[in-house]
């Protein structure tokens, strides 16, 4: 499986969202926090393209977008093969 990263913030409701479905995959991800690590703002915005709303997901090199895309591919049956190696 390749990697997930997910930028992230407390009391993102969109966030729990994404987390919950690659947790219920059994997913492994790595969250950045955007409030503990803000320093780590410009990489994931520069990352997505400019885009500057949490969450934002990658799957290896490839940007998924924000929960609303990972569930879009889940319900299109294309997230397993996203997420395949």
């Amino acid at each position: 499986m390749k990697p997930v990263e997910i930028y992230t913030k407390p009391g993102c409701g969109f966030c729990h969202a994404a987390k919950r479905l690659l947790r219920e995959k059994g997913v492994a991800f790595t969250e950045y926090d955007l409030i503990r690590s803000p320093n780590l703002r410009p990489e994931m915005i520069e990352r997505a393209k400019g885009r500057r709303t949490v969450p934002q997901i990658f799957v290896g090199e490839v940007h998924i977008g924000g929960c609303d895309d990972l569930q879009a591919l889940h319900r299109l049956g294309r997230l397993d093969a996203v997420l395949a190696d």
